[in-house]
C-alpha cells in the first residue's frame, strides 16, 4: 500500500522532475553560451543557416528558445533579440511570441500537476499573510498577471512558477501570457533587428540600452495601463 502510493505520488511528481532536471542539464551545458558574445561570434554560421536552410532554421530556433524557457534558464532576453536579429521583426516576432508562451505553459502545467494544486490548497488552509496575497492575486488574476508579462520585474521563470502555486486557472494563465508578452516581445525583436549594425561596427551590445527612454517608456506605459482594471475596482470599492 505504501508503495503504491509513493509511486503515485512520484508519478504525479514527474512533470516537475522532468524540469528541475532540465533545467540542471541546461544550466550545466548551455547557460554559459547565452550570451551576446557568443552570439557576435557565431552570428555568420546562424546567417548562413538561415538562408541555406530557412524552415530548419526557423524550427530549431523556436525549439530552442522554448527548452531555454522549460530549463528556467536566464537566456530568455538574449533569444529573443536574437529572434530579431536573424528573421526581423516579422516573423521575428512570431517565432519569438510562440516559442516563449509555449516554453511558459509547458512550465505552468509541470508545476500545476505536479504541486500547484497541493500547494494552493495549503497556503489557502493556512491563511495568514501569504493567504491574503494569495486571494488578492485570485481575485484580479488578469490584471496581475499581465502586469507580470507587461513589465519583466520578476524573472520569467518565477512569472511562470508562481502562479501555477497560488492557484491561477490555466486559461487565464495561458491567455495572459500570450497577450502579455506580445508588446514587449515587440520591443526586443526590434531591438534585435538592429543588432546587425552593431556587429557590423566590430561592437558587442550590452542590455543597458534597453533602459534608453524609447525602449523603457513605452512598457511602463503598458504596465500602468494593465493595472487600471484593478485601480477601476478599488475606486468602486472605496465609493461604496
Amino acid at each position: 500500500m505504501q508503495t503504491t502510493t509513493f509511486l503515485s505520488r512520484l508519478l504525479r511528481r514527474m512533470p516537475l522532475i522532468f524540469v528541475a532536471l532540465a533545467a540542471l542539464i541546461g544550466f550545466l551545458f548551455l547557460g554559459r553560451y547565452l550570451n551576446f558574445e557568443t552570439l557576435a561570434q557565431n552570428r555568420q554560421h546562424l546567417l548562413d543557416l538561415r538562408d541555406q536552410h530557412y524552415l530548419l532554421a526557423s524550427v530549431l530556433f523556436i525549439l530552442t528558445y522554448a527548452l531555454v524557457v522549460i530549463s528556467s534558464l536566464p537566456g530568455a532576453l538574449i533569444l529573443t533579440l536574437t529572434g530579431g536579429f536573424l528573421f526581423g521583426l516579422f516573423p521575428g516576432i512570431l517565432y519569438n511570441v510562440i516559442a516563449a508562451w509555449t516554453g511558459a505553459v509547458t512550465v505552468f502545467l509541470a508545476a500545476q500537476t505536479s504541486l500547484g494544486h497541493e500547494i494552493a490548497a495549503r497556503i489557502a488552509a493556512r491563511g495568514g499573510v501569504a493567504g491574503r496575497m494569495q486571494a488578492a492575486l485570485l481575485n484580479n488574476e488578469w490584471s496581475v498577471l499581465l502586469s507580470m508579462r507587461l513589465i519583466p520585474v520578476l524573472p520569467f521563470f518565477l512569472t511562470n512558477l508562481v502562479p501555477a502555486f497560488v492557484g491561477v486557472r490555466f486559461s487565464t494563465f495561458a491567455l495572459t501570457t500570450f497577450l502579455g508578452i506580445i508588446p514587449a516581445d515587440i520591443i526586443y525583436t526590434a531591438l534585435g533587428n538592429g543588432l546587425g549594425e552593431v556587429f557590423s561596427r566590430g561592437e558587442v551590445p550590452h542590455m543597458l540600452i534597453i533602459f534608453e527612454p524609447h525602449f523603457l517608456f513605452p512598457l511602463i506605459g503598458l504596465a500602468v495601463l494593465s493595472f487600471l482594471p484593478l485601480l477601476l475596482r478599488l475606486a468602486r470599492r472605496a465609493r461604496a
